[in-house]
């Protein structure tokens, strides 16, 4: 080739580049000055997916309506299932407060008056809880649920008639419901009366609504009046029979102290085993 072709061909080469390098640069130069893309925002999960955490365990439940707050902080059903997830796991204080800050979004919010309400019962300091109650109870006054959560929370306080007039409103709105039953029932035992309190329990455990733990305050009740035989059979219809097994002999060591002292309900007893530790429900 002569000199003269190849300078030629290499002009032809610097020419063909040439438009190529260009738009490289130009592209370049354009991605340089558009802005940044922002990542997308997470979006609150479906309503299919929500309603299939109803399904869930609680801690399962407290990963996913924590995230959803996360999500949206302004969600009240996300603050409201927290809490809830968050009391059923032994979280009493950040369940309280979870639910407290659902009310500083909506203050009329029912659900969490009531989640207020039972994550202080729920951590001994009922007095804290009975403001957002009867909140609860002047805001839906044909709701049976905040006067029987007051029950137990003036029963806690130490205002049994207070606690007996909040369940017997609860019964006229809801006749026979097995919680507010159940509730009235526990107040008895703590009484010392387990006569009366089994009356209450084989009303509630005779309602279609009732639940396994009724029928195991029933066998308490039972149990705790030397009526063993029929608590063992409910303890073993309901339960697995070394968990019956723990029940009964939980029953046998409050029976026998109850010769010197009168018997206190699982659920105000200061012992570290007690009848809620081996219920197994």
């Amino acid at each position: 080739m002569s000199r003269t072709a190849a300078a030629a061909a290499t002009l032809t080469l610097v020419l063909l580049a040439a438009p190529g390098a260009a738009l490289a640069q130009n592209a370049q130069a354009q991605a340089q000055a558009q802005p940044q893309q922002a990542p997308q925002a997470a979006l609150p999960a479906d309503a299919a997916t929500r309603a299939s955490y109803d399904r869930a365990d609680a801690l399962s439940r407290s990963v996913f309506w924590a995230n959803e707050q996360r999500i949206n902080p302004m969600d009240p059903v996300a603050g409201v299932k927290t809490a809830q997830a968050l009391r059923e796991l032994g979280q009493f204080d950040q369940a309280a407060e979870t639910a407290q800050g659902v009310l500083t979004v909506q203050p009329a919010n029912i659900e969490a008056m009531l989640e207020v309400g039972r994550a202080h019962i729920a951590r001994g300091q009922a007095f804290y809880g009975i403001a957002a109650l009867e909140q609860a109870r002047a805001t839906a006054p044909r709701d049976w649920r905040p006067l029987s959560l007051l029950g137990v929370a003036y029963q806690q306080v130490r205002r049994p008639d207070d606690a007996k007039t909040a369940w017997t409103e609860a019964l006229r709105l809801s006749p026979d419901n097995p919680d507010v039953l159940t509730n009235a029932a526990i107040a008895r035992m703590g009484e010392g009366d387990a006569p009366a309190a089994e009356i209450l329990l084989r009303r509630a455990a005779a309602q279609p609504g009732a639940t396994l733990k009724v029928r195991q305050n029933l066998a308490l009740a039972l149990g705790l009046q030397g009526k063993t035989g029929e608590a063992e059979q409910i303890l073993r219809r309901d339960l697995p029979p070394e968990v019956a097994d723990a029940n009964l002999r939980w029953l046998a060591e409050r029976t026998a102290a109850s010769t010197a002292a009168a018997p206190v309900p699982a659920e105000t007893a200061g012992s570290a085993r007690t009848w809620s530790s081996v219920q197994g429900g």
